[in-house]
């Protein structure tokens, strides 16, 4: 069983002889390959990959995940700036054996599960549906190639 990769835009060196399913290339009585009608599963994919569909899904991700990630960076490392900076700050006592150290700490924790649920819903609401219609529409296209 022959793995192409559906991103490789250049084919490696003694890879020619081969129409992409596996198989050597049908030759016509002059000797030359003739064109499969059928596109290839790489050209499915890449197809697939230039569509709007998927350009919008992959903004559409980026615009949760970078925002959030550094935001979740930044208050982390201010914890730990403010753990190694202002050890007095942190020991400061809140409410009675509890510091400000500990309410941070348990921030984190809070900020996480808050980050992951935000996370989980974006998802849903804006991404799931978009990305499974292109799932749908792939296999779609991919069906009966023999892969």
């Amino acid at each position: 069983m022959r793995l192409d990769d559906p991103w490789d835009d250049v084919p490696a060196p003694g890879r020619g002889d081969q129409d992409g399913t596996g198989g050597a290339a049908a030759l016509d009585a002059s000797g030359a390959a003739e064109p499969d009608p059928r596109p290839s599963a790489a050209d499915i994919y890449l197809e697939v990959h230039r569509s709007d569909a998927f350009r919008e899904v992959r903004r559409r991700y980026r615009r949760f995940v970078a925002p959030a990630a550094l935001a979740f960076l930044l208050w982390y490392l201010a914890y730990v700036v403010a753990a190694t900076t202002a050890p007095a700050l942190m020991a400061r006592p809140v409410a009675g054996a509890v510091n400000v150290a500990m309410v941070a700490g348990l921030g984190q924790f809070l900020t996480t599960f808050l980050l992951t649920w935000a996370y989980a819903r974006h998802a849903r609401l804006r991404r799931d549906r978009a990305a499974l219609d292109l799932r749908w529409d792939t296999q779609e296209m991919t069906r009966g190639l023999g892969r």
